[in-house]
């Protein structure tokens, strides 16, 4: 469990470091910088060509969606009822639809089912999260941010987002065999940057001050991702004949804490980071107690 340990770490480290140093002007945006531009993609890059699909493991896949386009259409909803602005929805969709299922899904799965659990979350995270994020993610960062909604400038937004070129990248280099082993040597330690840079900056901005945060929408967000969409997905498995281990992991994928990379690009799309970040921490520390509780009522 030493990867858990590490977000633990990195988030603790950020909110240390704002409370008692004096960080340097710019540096969130700077780090956010380099994980969106930089260790996103060297990750994307790295992971992709070694998935293989088998058309048996779409659940896990779906999941993923489900997860998104509820997220999608609750808060799209909500939002207008309850007088949220536009950047707190789109915020919302954003952190509470796309899940930590590789950095907090890898570690907790393999923990808690062996290899062939963390098998399944490598299929949901790279053939579900991350295309979404990549694609989708924009749509909706474009849309609440406000910006140019024009169908060739969001299609240019996808098309020129650095994680997406990379899963292009990486499903071409996995058609043609995968990497080098020089090539995979310089991705890794690159990739592996993201998850200490993303939980620091995350920490940076992390503040948990009753009557600065907008509560309700946390409160609502959380328990969409970690409670509602993962029950939401146990019932679409069974009704569709899903069981064991490809159901199990599905749910339990399903229920990760919020993405710090969506997190980020909520940030860099200026979509309420106060909130996102506030759901982020809190999602990372609940998802700890509920994934382990999820997979325990499953069995």
């Amino acid at each position: 469990m030493t990867a858990l340990l590490l977000l633990l770490v990195c988030l603790a480290l950020g909110m240390l470091i704002r409370r008692h140093a004096k960080p340097p002007h710019g540096i969130v945006h700077s780090l956010n910088w380099w994980v969106i531009n930089i260790a996103l993609p060297a990750l994307v890059l790295e992971l992709i060509p070694g998935i293989r699909f088998d058309p048996a493991l779409w659940f896990p896949i779906l999941a993923m969606w489900v997860v998104f386009f509820g997220a999608w259409l609750v808060f799209g909803l909500l939002g207008p009822r309850l007088r949220w602005s536009r950047q707190r929805t789109g915020a919302l969709i954003l952190v509470c639809g796309l899940g930590n299922t590789s950095f907090m899904g890898y570690p907790l799965l393999q923990a808690l089912h062996g290899k062939e659990g963390l098998a399944l979350a490598v299929v949901a995270d790279q053939l579900g999260c991350f295309p979404l994020l990549a694609s989708l993610g924009i749509i909706v960062a474009s849309l609440y941010a406000g910006r140019d909604l024009k169908t060739g400038q969001i299609v240019r937004r996808i098309l020129l987002f650095p994680a997406f070129l990379a899963l292009l990248v990486g499903a071409l280099a996995g058609m043609l065999g995968g990497w080098p082993d020089w090539v995979t040597g310089v991705l890794a330690p690159i990739g592996s940057t993201l998850t200490p840079l993303a939980l620091f900056s995350i920490g940076l901005q992390f503040q948990l001050r009753p009557g600065h945060r907008p509560w309700l929408a946390a409160a609502l967000g959380l328990g969409w991702k970690l409670a509602i969409a993962p029950m939401l997905v146990w019932l679409l498995g069974r009704a569709v004949g899903v069981h064991d281990l490809v159901l199990t992991v599905g749910v339990l994928q399903a229920g990760m804490a919020p993405m710090a990379s969506a997190a980020i690009l909520a940030d860099e799309y200026g979509l309420e980071p106060a909130l996102s970040n506030t759901v982020l921490g809190i999602g990372i520390l609940l998802s700890l107690l509920t994934v382990p509780l999820f997979d325990h009522l499953l069995v």
